[in-house]
């Protein structure tokens, strides 16, 4: 009789976080085609079988076990309510590594002033469940009605407040809306059901994936530096430079001159290069990362 292979089922985000997701998988060593063509997209591993779907929906199919794992956010698990097991924790989207934010926000002249001010009102979002169990924490009660999109420009003539996710604020300022709460932050999470976890060839499938994504995200903004240095200017160099405090340092043929090798943020490679030179630092290389292993 032929084995079925054995697979991990996996859940992708469609829609903002699909391009970075594929990013970091890339990163990772899995490479995803075919995307624009179908939601069952092809990866170049055979033990993995890649599903896209709305964040929204991820954690109720993994909780299900029609999927064993998958990245969505923390706030569509909250929302959802799911029992799932969290793997990890990845900050990152399509414009920037900070957390998002799910907010009230009502009109700046609006007199709502407090969360206890919106009792009897008309709240708009796509978070249904996570705005009403906020509510209840605080004693209000009010009618959150769903909201299929573009929630911003509902208030104030068909709601008098939204729940919306935002970055910046950028968007709810450029609509004359305030915040007036945050909810919740929230960022990419990796789950992982339970039957799966207590399946042994899963298990060890999900611990080498979640390894490897984790390597990817840790690499972000960050770079290795190469050089040689005269050895009498470790000392200065280390106390000029703490971002090199920790570098690996080996000996070179040449007597006198050591090796540094070292990981930094890229952002400050600018300036750190013209100081290595001052210090008498030579074939100074600066190459990208893929993964960073703790």
């Amino acid at each position: 009789m032929e084995t079925v292979p054995q697979v991990l089922r996996v859940g992708l985000p469609t829609g903002s976080l699909q391009e970075p997701t594929f990013a970091l998988f890339a990163k990772a060593g899995f490479h995803i085609s075919g995307a624009s063509r179908s939601y069952k997209p092809a990866v170049d591993d055979p033990e993995l079988q890649i599903r896209l779907l709305r964040a929204q929906e991820i954690s109720r199919y993994v909780e299900h076990g029609f999927l064993d794992c998958g990245l969505t956010g923390k706030d569509w698990i909250e929302n959802n309510g799911s029992d799932v097991a969290r793997l990890s924790e990845m900050t990152f989207s399509k414009t920037s590594a900070v957390p998002t934010r799910w907010v009230i926000a009502v009109p700046e002249d609006s007199a709502i002033a407090t969360v206890q001010d919106l009792q009897g009102k008309v709240i708009a979002t796509e978070a249904v469940e996570m705005t009403r169990r906020f509510l209840a924490q605080h004693g209000v009660t009010a009618m959150v009605e769903f909201s299929w999109g573009a929630t911003e420009v509902k208030v104030p003539d068909l709601v008098d407040a939204i729940v919306d996710v935002t970055e910046t604020g950028s968007s709810l300022r450029a609509n004359k809306l305030r915040i007036l709460e945050t909810i919740m932050e929230s960022s990419p999470q990796f789950i992982a059901n339970h039957a799966a976890l207590a399946d042994v060839w899963k298990k060890a499938k999900l611990e080498k994936l979640v390894l490897l994504l984790e390597g990817a995200y840790n690499a972000r903004d960050k770079v290795g530096l190469k050089m040689n240095l005269p050895e009498f200017s470790l000392a200065e160099l280390l106390e000029a430079l703490p971002a090199l405090r920790n570098p690996t340092i080996g000996k070179l043929a040449i007597e006198g001159w050591i090796a540094i090798e070292v990981v930094i943020d890229e952002k400050i490679v600018r300036e750190i290069i013209p100081k290595l030179k001052e210090l008498g630092a030579e074939g100074i290389i600066e190459y990208p990362l893929n993964k960073v292993v703790f």
